[in-house]
């Protein structure tokens, strides 16, 4: 038997030893442990139970309380010790054998039992933060010795799961008895009452609500059960990815958790994402981080395991209910105070074109209220980024962008999906950005009592989490790929003038992401990429020539689109001094803070002076002397062009909403649902007629964001006064215009890419 005490006095000080056994066997290898410590406690008492607070009374201040569990450990398999499903088939929990097989397992195999004893305290240490916690109240007599009792057991069952959790490692970190603790705050019982003073309704009926809610909230993760969820939902990526992780990120992660809570924010492209990045920390034995998800995906048998095993089901809008809100947190504040990580995704569900999403704040918002209010001293926002080279679900996806309405999950999608991914598709990137303390993000403005200058604070914070994912996102070969045979139309390209392509794009790839290995440094390496992709019918290939050519498969354009964008904001800075090099000389500096603004919707850019820096850095590279005023004659002379590669599909996306509203009366009501259908529809005319590039700017998302930017210019609304029509009008023509504007100098980038390049690639413009 392992056994893991902490040192207790060897002098004559008083010991009350707590011991949480449950059996015989276990109190009997507890009483073995102490005839062999030579441990003579004035009192051996149960971890819970109306003899301890007397005790307690009846002991002096320097009297020392400890406590002592028996731990029951899983066969080691493989080198790990796990609960695995034949256990539950077998109706047994190696975790918690019931007591007719304790002495058998004690006999035979001893590697399988652990005594763990908790750090000790004194009676006088207890007491006082005993006092602390209730500063508020001032309780005396017969209640205040029972509720100290009960504090001590508290206490002493924490430290157990302490002291266990350095013999099982830092992933079974489980929280214990919170909605009581909660309940029991003072912190808690001040909000209740405030808020039912808002609300004017009984202060009982808030507080009841607000209990339901936390007991619809709160995850009781179990050890089993996230051994259990783990092995059930690692073939869903086990397989399908061969995982490379950030390890140095992850060390310094280590050290900044030892000091303050985690909240883990990554990008979301995959139903696999919070699975990988699991097993990512519980092999580097982070603790189990709690994990906010939706509703959807609480579904038999699924959901009642997860929630065991740290997933908690909120809400995908609160509303006006101000009592979920409390209860919510509430819970954040009790988790982060702990130092029990969170994670979420702020793109508010998975991304649909590839890129990220604009980030939802509404979650961030409680837990900067949770430091702002004193519960925790700091909160460390991590920014994740998790990329794939393949993802099987990208095709459903690419649907929904087109108006297929999403498939809901329940057992039957859950058994598809994990079919799915049994065989490989390449491989999955994890890599972790620099932490953002939350105290330091905010500044000021946590104090401040202008709700909107909070709200912007907020906002630039999510901002700043989205900014550290991109940079740290990998450019992985299948965006190159589909970078360069997007940028074609329905050109096919032969394996070297894909290799042309794609040679000076790498060169500049270089100096904002490393990628080792690089599969596309040979002529093997693109051939396995190529061909991967066309398993996975992305890729169409010709072979019926003198050598096989390679284009997109036809009706994957939003597929093939998907994959190019993960990687696409690190070359937006570039396209768009391309685009600045065919404007006015004397105007490129508006130009490019309109283009900020036609793209902001779209891309994340640094406030202006950063802005400027960087698109300053770009046209040096693009004109190194500095001296060329023929914007022409810089980009002919260019070693590559990217424009029209980056850029076309969202600017053409927004042109056919540009044009539509154009042409739509200024006094018909906006109704955006058949707005959108009358976009696609002719969106599509306008592709069959060259005006668009690719049909990877009939998306629905792209259309979409095009809505925002006119929603954000004020070009949605209808106008009855004649005047006013007369002038949204204009607006919504000059709105058309610019749109017309930038596209055309896209295409002529793509021209001129064409004429430079017509010997390299082997095609007439």
């Amino acid at each position: 038997m392992d056994v893991r005490p902490v040192g207790l006095q060897d002098d004559d000080t008083p010991v009350i030893m707590l011991v949480d056994a449950a059996t015989a066997v276990e109190r009997g290898l507890v009483e073995d442990w102490m005839r062999q410590e030579e441990l003579r406690p004035v009192a051996v008492l149960p971890v819970e139970g109306p003899a301890l607070a007397q005790r307690l009374v009846d002991s002096g201040e320097d009297a020392v309380v400890a406590a002592v569990r028996v731990a029951w450990l899983p066969r080691e398999r493989n080198g790990q010790r796990r609960v695995r499903w034949a256990d539950v088939v077998s109706l047994r929990n190696p975790r918690h054998p019931p007591a007719s097989q304790q002495a058998r397992i004690v006999r035979r195999e001893p590697d399988r039992v652990a005594l763990v004893v908790a750090e000790p305290a004194s009676v006088g240490s207890l007491r006082a933060r005993f006092a602390a916690s209730r500063s508020d109240e001032r309780p005396s007599g017969a209640g205040s010795v029972r509720a100290f009792g009960d504090f001590v057991a508290r206490q002493a069952a924490l430290a157990l799961d302490r002291a266990e959790r350095a013999l099982l490692g830092d992933r079974y970190k489980v929280p214990r008895q919170i909605v009581e603790a909660i309940e029991g705050s003072p912190e808690f019982r001040r909000e209740v009452t405030e808020l039912a003073a808002s609300l004017g309704r009984p202060e009982a009926e808030v507080a009841a609500k607000a209990q339901a809610d936390l007991h619809g909230l709160v995850a009781s993760m179990s050890p089993m059960a996230v051994d259990l969820l783990t092995s059930a939902l690692r073939p869903l990526h086990a397989r399908a990815w061969d995982v490379q992780v950030d390890t140095a990120g992850l060390e310094k992660l280590r050290e900044c958790n030892r000091r303050h809570a985690l909240v883990f924010l990554p990008s979301h492209r995959s139903y696999a994402d919070p699975l990988l990045l699991a097993d990512v920390l519980a092999e580097h034995d982070f603790p189990r981080n709690h994990v906010l998800g939706g509703d959807n995906l609480r579904f038999w048998p699924v959901g009642p395991l997860a929630r065991r095993a740290g997933v908690v089901f909120i809400r995908r809008s609160f509303g006006d209910d101000e009592i979920y809100k409390l209860a919510v947190r509430e819970y954040f504040a009790f988790l982060l105070a702990k130092r029990f990580n969170l994670e979420w995704y702020m793109e508010g569900g998975r991304s649909r074109t590839g890129k990220l999403r604009p980030p939802r704040y509404g979650l961030l918002a409680n837990v900067a209220e949770a430091v702002e209010r004193g519960r925790t001293d700091d909160v460390h926002l991590v920014p994740v980024s998790i990329t794939y080279d393949q993802l099987r679900e990208v095709s459903a996806m690419a649907a929904e962008q087109v108006g297929a309405p999403k498939k809901g999950e329940g057992l039957a999608w859950l058994a598809r999906y994990a079919k799915a991914q049994l065989s490989p598709i390449g491989t999955a990137y994890v890599r972790f950005a620099e932490p953002i303390s939350l105290r330091g993000a905010l500044g000021a403005q946590m104090d401040s009592p202008d709700p909107d200058a909070r709200r912007l604070a907020l906002q630039k914070v999510a901002f700043e989490v989205a900014v550290g994912i991109n940079r740290v996102t990998p450019v992985v070969a299948t965006a190159l790929v589909t970078l360069a045979l997007l940028g074609v139309r329905d050109r096919a390209l032969t394996l070297g003038q894909v290799q042309r392509v794609l040679e000076p794009v790498r060169e500049y790839v270089r100096a904002v992401d490393t990628l080792r290995p690089d599969p596309l440094g040979t002529a093997a390496g693109l051939r396995r990429v190529l061909g991967a992709l066309a398993a996975s019918k992305v890729l169409t290939v010709y072979t019926g020539g003198e050598e096989p050519v390679y284009a997109i498969e036809r009706g994957q354009h939003l597929i093939a689109a998907f994959y190019r964008n993960s990687a696409i904001h690190h070359f937006v800075d570039r396209a768009i001094a391309e685009l600045m090099l065919l404007s006015d000389p004397a105007d490129r500096w508006d130009e490019a803070m309109r283009l900020r603004d036609l793209l902001k919707f779209e891309f994340f850019f640094p406030d202006r002076e950063s802005y400027r820096a960087q698109l300053s850095a770009e046209l040096r590279q693009l004109d190194r002397s500095g001296e060329t005023a023929d914007g022409e004659q810089v980009l002919a002379s260019a070693d590559f062009l990217i424009a029209h590669r980056v850029l076309r599909s969202f600017l053409d996306a927004q042109l056919v909403v540009a044009e539509r509203l154009a042409a739509r009366a200024p006094r018909h009501p906006f109704v955006e649902r058949s707005f959108l259908d009358e976009c696609s529809g002719v969106g599509q005319q306008m592709l069959l007629q060259g005006r668009l590039h690719g049909p990877e700017s009939l998306s629905r998302e792209l259309f979409g964001s095009a809505l925002k930017l006119a929603a954000n210019r004020d070009l949605l609304g209808c106008a009855d006064d004649r005047s006013a029509r007369e002038e949204l009008a204009q607006r919504r023509q000059a709105f058309a215009a610019q749109l017309r504007d930038v596209v055309g100098r896209v295409i002529r980038i793509d021209e001129i890419d064409a004429e430079s390049r017509r010997e390299a690639v082997g095609v007439e413009p």
